[in-house]
C-alpha cells in the first residue's frame, strides 16, 4: 500500500457531533456558497462539484503593491488653524485645511486571491445522493455522492502545522481525473514538474491610485500543488496532470510570496513551498490528518454551546436560515456562534497575518473595501470573541500587527502632527500604513491605534499574565505619549479634546465630519490612560507617566446626556437636529461596548445610552456587522427582547448559504455576531462574573462550558432551566474573588471551601475604575435601574481549581 493512503481508520473522527455541521444537497454554484477552510496563512473555498471540484485558495500575504511609506509633512500652522476654526464652530472650513492631512497615496493596498485548483472528473455525467458539508468539529469539507452507481468521497482540510490543504477523493471504482491550476493574476505562470507537481508561479498587482500616482508590485508568489495516487497511472499532460485508474487521490496544496515583513520583500516563495511539500511528501493521509486533529480540536473543542432541549434540525442548512424567521430552532443560533468562533480559528493563527475584512477568503484581485484592516470597528470586531470563547492565542497575529504600526506610526506622529509616540488613522494594510487616507470626511480620525491597544489590553483582563502586559506596555505607552502631544484644551471649559478629528464615518452636518473631542475619542482615550497607569502600578515603573495617566483622564471632555436623554456624539449637542440620525456606525456607544465606563451602576450615563441605542434603530437595510455590533450594545443593555430581534435578524436576513455574513463579504459581522451570543450568555467586564444577562425567551433551557470571563475565570459548566440556572462549574485560574451575577435569588455553595467573600481579598482585575460623571443636559430625562445583587465567594486559596456552585 501507498504509504501516503495508509488504512483511513480516522473516518470516525469525521462523524457530525452534536449541532456542529453545514450541509447542503447541492454544490455551490458561487463562491459564496462554497465551504471555507484554513489555516491562518491559507485558505480555501470548497466548491464540492461531483464533475469539477473547485478549490480556490488565498495566502494571507498576497496584497497589491510593496512597501511605501505615505505620512505627508503638515506645517504646524495648518494644525493651529484647523483646530482654531473648529472651536469656533467654522467646522467646513476646518474641513478644508484637513485635506492637506490625507497620505499620498490616499488609498491602501488590496488583499488579493491566488487563484483555483480544479479536479476535472472524465467518467461522472449523472449524480444521485449527493451531500456536501462542513465539520466544524474536526475542519473537513466533506463532499459525497452516487454516480453511475459508484459512491465517491471528497475530504478537504487545512493544516496548520504542516501547510498544506489537503484534499483526498475515493470512490468505488477506479477514478479518471485531471488536475490544474488557474489564476485570475494576468502574468501567471503554470508549469509541471515531473508527472506529480504543478507550480503557478506570479506577481502581485500594483497599488494604482488616481491621481496619486502607483506603488509598484514587489511581490512574488508561488502556489504549488502535489498530487500523489495509489493504483493506477498519473502524467503530465498540458495544464496538468492526469489521472488514469487510481483507487485513491491525495493532493497537497500550498502557497507563499515573498513578503518577509512590511519593509522586507525578499522571501523566496518557491523554496518556502518546496520545502514545505518536501516535508509533506513522506506523510500518509493518516499522519496528516491526525496531526491537524491534535492541533485544530482542543482549540475549537474548548466551547460547548446548546440552546435547546429540541434535538437539531435535519434540514439543509439552506432551509434551516429561511425557516429560522418563523421556526423554532435554537441550535441553528448556536451553530452560528461556533461559526464564528471556526472562522477566527481558521484565519488567525500565530505566525499569520490578522484576519481581515474577509477573514482569509477571497477569489479577487481586489477584494471588497479592499480587504483592508479597518480598525474604526471591522478589525476589532474580528476578535472581540477570541478572548471569551477560548481563542486567545488567534488574537496573537493582531499584536504582531500592532507593533509594526508602532513603528510607521512614528513616522506619520513626526511628520503630521510634530509628536512623539505613535498614531494610526482608521485604516492600515500589509505594508502597515498609518496616515488618514480615503478623504477628509472618512479618514481624519487618530484614535485607531489607541483602540488597538486598548483591545489587546483585554488579553491581561482575562489571563492575569505579566509577560503579555511587559510586551504590550511599551506600545500603549507609545500610543499615549502621541495623546500628550497632540490634546488640545477647548475653550469653553478647558477640557483636553482630539483635534482634528471627527466620529467614525459619521458627519455632524452634510458634508462635514470635522469636530473636535468626539464622543468616541474621549471614552477609548480615559481607557487608553488608565490603561497605561495601571499597567504601570503592575510593572513597578514610571511612577511619573503613571501619575500624568491618572490625572489626564478626568481632564477630558466628559460623557454628557443631551436634551433629548441621549448619550452626545459629539460636544455640542446636534444629535437631535439631524433627520437622518440612523447610521451603521455605534461610536459614541464605545463606553457601553467594547468599552466598560458605562455599566448598570451608573444609571444615568446607562439610561443615556439605552436612549442613543434605540435612537440608532436597527439599521435593518444596512450591512450584516451593523447589527452584529447593535447585539452586542443590546446585550450589554442587558435586553433579551432586542437581542432576539437582533440575532433573529442577523441569522435570517444577513447571512449567506454558507454562514458568511452579508451583503458585503466582511466577515466581522460573524465574529461579531458570535461576539453577541456570547455577551447575551455571559458578561464580566463590570467587575462580576454576570450570567444569562440577556437570555431570550427562546433559549430558556441549555447548556454551555468553556467561555471564559475577565479575572482568569471559566465557565466549565453551565446549565439552566425555565431561564434560571440549575448547575454552575467554574474554574478560577487566578484566585481572589468570584463577584457572581445570576438571574435565581440565592446562590449557595456546594464545596467548602467556597464562603461568601464580604468583599475582602479581592482580585486585582476586578478593581474598581474611576471615571468622570456625565454631564446632564437640563430637562434631560434621568432613568434610575434597579441594580442587581452579586453574590461573593472567596476563591484565592485554591487557585486552578473547579468549583460547583448550586442554585435554590
Amino acid at each position: 500500500m501507498n504509504k501516503a493512503f495508509g488504512n483511513s481508520t480516522l473516518l470516525r473522527a469525521e462523524d457530525p457531533v452534536e449541532d456542529l455541521e453545514l450541509w447542503y444537497q447541492k454544490p455551490a454554484e458561487k463562491w459564496l456558497e462554497a465551504l471555507p477552510v484554513g489555516n491562518g496563512k491559507l485558505g480555501g473555498m470548497v466548491f464540492g462539484g461531483p464533475v469539477q471540484e473547485r478549490i480556490s485558495i488565498s495566502e494571507d500575504t498576497l496584497w497589491t503593491g510593496g512597501p511605501y511609506q505615505p505620512a505627508v509633512e503638515v506645517a504646524p500652522e495648518t494644525l493651529a488653524s484647523i483646530r482654531k476654526l473648529s472651536f469656533e464652530g467654522k467646522f467646513a472650513e476646518a474641513q478644508e485645511l484637513v485635506k492637506q492631512l490625507q497620505g499620498k497615496p490616499h488609498r491602501q493596498a488590496a488583499y488579493q486571491t491566488v487563484g483555483e485548483v480544479q479536479l476535472n472528473f472524465s467518467d461522472i455525467t449523472e449524480t444521485s445522493d449527493y451531500r456536501r458539508s462542513l465539520n466544524l468539529q474536526n475542519g473537513v469539507a466533506g463532499v459525497q455522492f452516487t454516480a453511475n452507481g459508484t459512491f465517491y468521497k471528497h475530504k478537504t482540510f487545512a493544516s496548520y502545522p504542516d501547510h498544506v490543504i489537503v484534499t483526498r477523493i475515493t470512490a468505488g471504482k477506479p477514478i479518471h481525473l485531471t488536475i490544474t491550476c488557474t489564476s485570475l493574476h494576468p502574468d501567471k505562470k503554470l508549469t509541471i514538474a515531473g508527472n506529480n507537481t504543478l507550480i503557478m508561479d506570479g506577481k502581485n498587482g500594483d497599488l494604482v491610485v488616481e491621481g496619486d500616482g502607483t506603488i509598484p508590485a514587489a511581490l512574488t508568489w508561488q502556489c504549488r500543488v502535489l498530487v500523489q495516487i495509489r493504483g493506477g497511472v498519473q502524467t503530465a499532460v498540458d495544464n496538468g496532470i492526469q489521472v488514469i485508474g487510481a483507487d485513491e487521490v491525495l493532493i497537497l496544496t500550498t502557497a507563499a510570496t515573498s513578503y518577509v515583513r512590511y519593509n522586507d520583500v525578499s522571501g523566496k516563495p518557491d523554496q518556502l513551498c518546496a520545502a514545505v511539500i518536501k516535508k509533506c511528501i513522506a506523510k500518509s493521509y493518516d499522519i496528516l490528518f491526525e496531526a491537524h486533529l491534535k492541533d485544530y480540536q482542543p482549540l475549537f473543542n474548548k466551547v460547548k454551546l446548546k440552546l435547546t432541549n429540541l434535538a437539531p434540525s435535519n434540514l439543509p442548512t439552506t432551509e434551516r436560515i429561511k425557516n429560522f424567521a418563523t421556526g423554532n430552532d435554537p441550535s441553528l443560533a448556536a451553530l452560528y456562534f461556533q461559526y464564528g468562533r471556526y472562522l477566527l480559528l481558521t484565519s488567525s493563527r500565530p505566525g499569520s497575518q490578522p484576519a481581515n475584512l474577509q477573514g482569509r477568503w477571497n477569489d479577487s484581485l481586489s477584494a471588497s473595501w479592499g480587504g483592508k484592516y479597518t480598525v474604526n470597528i471591522n478589525t476589532e470586531m474580528n476578535y472581540w470573541p477570541a478572548q471569551k470563547t477560548n481563542l486567545a492565542s488567534c488574537e496573537l497575529p493582531l499584536l504582531e500587527l500592532v507593533k509594526d504600526l508602532a513603528i510607521t506610526g512614528q513616522i506619520t506622529a513626526q511628520k503630521t502632527y510634530h509628536a512623539r509616540g505613535w498614531v494610526c488613522h482608521h485604516n492600515t494594510d500589509l505594508w502597515r500604513s498609518t496616515a488618514p487616507i480615503d478623504s477628509a470626511f472618512f479618514g481624519q480620525w487618530p484614535t485607531g491605534g489607541a483602540w488597538l491597544c486598548n483591545h489587546l489590553y483585554q488579553h491581561y483582563l482575562y489571563s492575569g499574565d505579566t509577560a503579555y502586559l511587559q510586551e504590550l506596555y511599551p506600545l500603549m505607552k507609545g500610543s499615549a505619549r502621541f495623546f500628550f502631544d497632540t490634546l488640545v484644551q477647548e475653550p469653553k471649559h478647558g477640557w483636553y479634546v482630539t483635534s482634528p478629528s471627527m466620529s467614525p464615518e459619521n458627519g455632524r452636518a452634510k458634508g462635514v465630519s470635522n469636530s473636535p473631542g468626539p464622543t468616541m475619542d474621549m471614552q477609548i482615550l480615559r481607557e487608553l490612560f488608565t490603561h497605561c497607569a495601571t499597567a504601570a502600578a503592575v510593572l513597578k515603573k514610571d511612577a511619573d507617566f503613571q501619575k500624568a495617566c491618572n490625572d489626564m483622564v478626568f481632564k477630558l471632555a466628559p460623557d454628557q446626556i443631551g436634551k433629548g436623554g441621549q448619550l452626545q456624539e459629539w460636544l455640542d449637542d446636534v444629535d437631535m437636529e439631524s433627520d437622518k440620525y440612523e447610521h451603521r456606525h455605534m461610536s459614541p456607544l464605545y463606553g457601553l461596548f467594547p468599552g466598560y465606563e458605562i455599566t448598570s451602576d451608573r444609571t444615568a450615563l446607562f439610561a443615556a445610552a439605552h436612549k442613543l441605542t434605540e435612537m440608532r434603530g436597527f439599521f435593518g437595510e444596512g450591512m450584516g456587522w451593523a447589527l452584529a455590533w447593535r447585539l452586542n450594545l443590546w446585550a450589554r443593555l442587558q435586553d433579551a427582547g432586542n437581542c432576539w430581534k437582533l440575532v433573529n435578524s442577523l441569522i435570517s436576513t444577513k447571512t449567506e448559504q454558507n454562514l458568511f455574513d452579508k451583503p458585503h463579504i466582511q466577515l466581522d459581522g460573524n465574529f461579531g455576531g458570535t461576539s453577541g451570543i456570547t455577551e447575551m450568555l455571559l458578561q464580566s467586564h463590570a467587575g462580576a462574573v454576570h450570567l444569562l444577562p440577556a437570555l431570550p425567551e427562546k433559549w430558556s433551557e441549555g447548556a454551555l462550558s468553556g467561555l471564559c470571563a475577565q479575572g482568569g475565570f471559566e465557565i466549565t459548566g453551565l446549565e439552566w432551566k425555565n431561564s434560571r440556572i440549575t448547575t454552575l462549574k467554574i474554574r478560577s485560574t487566578l484566585g481572589g474573588n468570584l463577584r457572581l451575577q445570576v438571574p435565581n435569588e440565592i446562590a449557595v455553595p456546594a464545596l467548602s471551601p467556597i464562603k461568601p467573600a464580604g468583599g475582602v481579598n479581592p482580585n486585582p482585575l476586578f478593581a474598581p475604575i474611576k471615571m468622570p460623571e456625565a454631564l446632564i443636559a437640563p430637562g434631560s430625562p434621568i432613568q434610575k435601574l434597579e441594580l442587581k445583587k452579586t453574590w461573593m465567594y472567596d476563591l484565592s486559596t485554591q487557585k486552578g481549581q473547579v468549583y460547583e456552585i448550586k442554585f435554590v
